[in-house]
């Protein structure tokens, strides 16, 4: 599928920012423009203090920057204080010129190098005051060190050429390439002109661009395991967070894109049976099966009884304050008013140490397993030689399940480098955070909770972390496909009925959602971003 546009940038795009946009730290301690006496002073180095706030847009808290001393620019912003100098005249107009290694009006000097080089000194002082010194430093410079200065004045040139055409997205990958090569002049400047222009209540970039900046200094401060308490935030209690997770299901198709393709395969695949097992290994909030119990309880010839097994995770008993007997409780309750017979099976155990055993597998009963948002959270082969998504696809095949369900981000930041990932992040989160720019007034209240407790820790996390701290991992559906044939599974279309009623959820909501079916699997996007992918395996 090809990217939007409007707001995708290629990483082949981006990367060149390296190779223009900055200067070696080692070279200049700070630099300063002049033109026509207007004068922009770069932040010299030092140490970047730990400083994060998810509240960009009311308050700056990014230290104050040094006025250190400048270098003249000349209008045409070739740096004059550290041309290499080659040959000084002086014209009738008593100015001094410079020409190609060749001295004009030569009767108005003498031939003596030495005494040549003590007149224009003279002259030089006279004209120039203390910026003359500068110029003895580079007497000396070696020619490959002056074309290495002009470089970099170029540079710096096409740095401001930037920030004047106030690109968000250009000027945050600028700023990850500098934070990538540990460049802490031009990181330190970027970031201060970034919190200028990002805002959580702005336009989608700026808001976006507010989280992401927060991330490239987060991964400055090695926050690592810390990251979420560097975010200055005011932490919400379980249940605001549940009505931050709740608002975002209903604003946006995603969720129950993947529940309702998910659900309508293992209905369509279980009608005969007489007792459904669902090992769900990331339940949440248990909201997928309300609509699945809902459908099994009016089947021709009576409910299936059903079990569920569940396993939990920290963000979800977090939101619900308790564990996994409160979904049981509530699920059994709706069972019980649908007349099904129902049966919850909490797990303690994580997926990764799961084993048959403890899943207390019963004769006659149907399996269906379900990996709904949960894959890309375990470590996969990169992190720790363990490839942990593949042993769990190899216990699942041993349970000989009639169906197996699979919804994930149609995102791929699982083992990229640091900036190519960075530039993933910010294209797939952008178009969500557009989506919700149509459901949400801007000002809306709870639509900066939205993004700041849903979605921000993601990106933070993506950006800021490595190795095992680094929990969000997604790959694309062909890597899936690739990791469900290795383990044994072969693929199982969704039929019509199922697609069907997927379009009519996304035409009733607003906006440039897009669908699209590939090779028996659904993919759910915004404008020409994939966002989320479901599928069927047996």
């Amino acid at each position: 599928m090809q990217m939007s546009q409007k707001h995708n940038m290629s990483y082949e795009a981006v990367q060149n920012l390296g190779s223009c946009c900055f200067l070696q730290s080692e070279n200049l301690d700070y630099y300063s423009s002049s033109d026509n006496s207007s004068h922009a002073t770069y932040p010299s180095v030092r140490t970047l203090e730990q400083y994060c706030t998810l509240e960009s847009s009311t308050k700056n808290s990014f230290p104050s920057l040094n006025s250190p001393t400048t270098v003249s620019f000349s209008p045409n912003h070739s740096p004059l204080s550290k041309l290499q100098p080659k040959s000084y005249v002086l014209s009738s107009h008593s100015s001094l010129e410079i020409t190609n290694d060749s001295i004009e009006n030569e009767s108005c000097l003498t031939h003596n190098d030495n005494e040549l080089r003590h007149k224009i000194r003279e002259l030089e002082s006279a004209m120039l005051g203390h910026d003359a010194d500068i110029l003895d430093m580079y007497d000396t410079v070696i020619p490959e060190q002056s074309d290495s200065f002009l470089l970099e004045a170029e540079r710096w040139k096409k740095m401001m050429e930037m920030i004047s055409r106030g690109d968000l997205q250009e000027m945050l990958c600028a700023c990850a390439i500098a934070v990538a090569g540990n460049d802490m002049e031009t990181t330190e400047w970027l970031m201060s002109e970034l919190r200028k222009m990002v805002s959580v209540s702005g336009n989608p970039i700026q808001r976006l661009g507010a989280y992401m900046l927060e991330a490239l200094v987060a991964r400055l401060a090695s926050s690592g395991s810390t990251i979420y308490k560097a975010l200055k935030c005011k932490e919400p209690t379980g249940r605001e967070l549940l009505s931050h997770m709740h608002l975002l299901y209903e604003i946006c198709p995603y969720l129950k894109f993947g529940y309702m393709s998910a659900n309508g395969a293992i209905a369509e695949v279980m009608k005969g049976e007489t007792e459904v097992h669902i090992i769900d290994f990331q339940i949440n909030q248990g909201i997928q099966w309300v609509s699945l119990i809902q459908a099994l309880a009016g089947r021709h010839g009576g409910p299936p009884k059903i079990r569920i097994t569940g396993f939990d995770d920290s963000t979800s008993a977090y939101a619900r304050e308790g564990g996994l007997e409160i979904v049981g409780e509530r699920l059994s309750a709706l069972a019980q008013s649908y007349n099904v017979p129902f049966e919850f099976h909490a797990l303690e155990v994580a997926p990764t140490e799961v084993e048959i055993k403890d899943l207390e597998l019963r004769p006659g009963e149907a399996i269906a397993v379900n990996f709904a948002m949960m894959l890309h959270h375990l470590p996969d082969e990169s992190v720790d030689g363990k490839n942990h998504r593949g042993r769990l696809l190899r216990l699942a095949k041993c349970l000989s399940p009639k169906i197996v369900t699979l919804v994930e981000q149609e995102s791929h930041t699982s083992n990229l480098p640091f900036f190519p990932r960075f530039v993933e992040t910010m294209n797939y989160y952008l178009a969500i955070f557009e989506s919700i720019d149509v459901a949400l007034p801007r000002e809306n209240k709870e639509r900066i909770n939205v993004e700041q407790h849903c979605l921000a820790r993601e990106v933070v996390n993506l950006v800021a972390c490595e190795g095992a701290e680094r929990v969000e991992r997604h790959e694309l559906l062909k890597n899936w496909r690739s990791r469900f044939t290795m383990a044994g599974f072969s693929p199982y279309p969704l039929n019509s009925f199922i697609t069907s009623s997927i379009k009519n959820l996304q035409q009733s909501y607003q906006g440039h959602y897009t669908l699209e079916e590939r090779d028996g699997a659904l993919c759910l996007g915004w404008m020409n971003q994939a966002l989320i992918t479901s599928c069927a395996w047996r």
